[in-house]
């Protein structure tokens, strides 16, 4: 049983009309860890995120966050953790520093003193007014002021988006060194990759429900499992995986699932070392492929391949 001073949340649905959007969550994660949740557009990701820091009400279910119970318009599990929604919406005549101390207004006056060190950390110029700021800076203001005040939980929703690849990495750093002193860092993306290195766990949303729960050992494991096989023409895949299907359909000691889409073939092995699979997809009539690639998920693969469903 995890602690009570991290995230506990059971059971929560939220419906927009005639849309579910979340259908029944259920998540315990302790302090000290940092959890990505990932999912296509409309997987009830940012959903769940405003229902645990109490922004949108749950139709039905319970949550704590560090040990405080949601309830009523969520501002006692908002004095416990902080929040960086997906969406921008900022007043465009402030300036930068000006609107991170807005954005902290009531929290301890450390939180602004840590957040303006993250800004400068990452070259945000404090002068400039926000709607001069790209967004890309909008989104690391936003993230500043989530990381400043000392709080045991942080609630980030997609914190990396519209980044360019350097700053993603020192958003990343500054997530793991956040969780390393004991806080709770839950975030979303649609980035296997970007998050992969950072979290401890990652949750896969689809369609407002839990797909699976994995570390991201069990990815790399998964990694080294998969073969992506590409062909110049969807006819030739098909023609490929067909052949691949009487050769291996049986061999359950070789190949789990097998999987054709447009001009790629899947296949997950049963085994680590590829090379028995290789040597004997070498030897198909087949047709000749155009590109084989082992060892990488992306998280489109994952949905289609290991899940069964699609992540688009």
């Amino acid at each position: 049983m995890h602690p009570p001073n991290g995230i506990q949340a059971t059971s929560l649905v939220r419906t927009f009309g005639q849309v579910r959007a979340v259908g029944g969550i259920s998540l315990e994660i302790p302090l000290g860890t940092v959890t990505g949740i990932l999912g296509p557009n409309g997987s009830g990701k940012s959903t769940t995120l405003r229902m645990l820091c109490g922004l949108v009400r749950p139709d039905s279910g319970t949550a704590n966050i560090a040990g405080v119970r949601l309830s009523g318009d969520g501002t006692a599990v908002r004095k416990v953790s902080t929040f960086a929604p997906g969406e921008i919406a900022l007043y465009g005549e402030m300036r930068g520093g000006e609107h991170l101390a807005w954005l902290l207004r009531g929290r301890p006056p450390g939180a602004l003193a840590k957040s303006r060190a993250i800004t400068q950390k990452l070259g945000l110029p404090p002068d400039k007014k926000v709607h001069a700021y790209s967004h890309g800076m909008k989104r690391q203001l936003l993230f500043a002021a989530a990381m400043g005040p000392d709080v045991p939980v942080r609630i980030l929703d997609e914190p990396t988006e519209g980044l360019d690849p350097a700053k993603r990495q020192e958003v990343l750093d500054l997530i793991a060194s956040d969780a390393d002193e004991g806080r709770l860092i839950l975030l979303s993306s649609h980035h296997l990759s970007e998050v992969q290195a950072v979290c401890g766990r990652l949750i896969f949303f689809h369609a407002g429900k839990i797909i699976a729960d994995e570390s991201p050992a069990d990815l790399a494991t998964r990694a080294r499992r998969t073969v992506r096989i590409g062909y110049e023409t969807p006819a030739e895949a098909k023609l490929a995986c067909a052949a691949m299907e009487r050769e291996f359909g049986t061999d359950e000691r070789l190949i789990l699932s097998l999987a054709v889409n447009a001009l790629e073939v899947s296949t997950t092995l049963a085994i680590d070392d590829p090379r028995t699979f290789l040597a004997a997809f070498g030897a198909l009539e087949a047709p000749r492929p155009r590109m084989l690639a082992i060892g990488s998920l992306s998280l489109t693969d994952l949905y289609r391949t290991v899940y069964g469903v699609s992540g688009l």
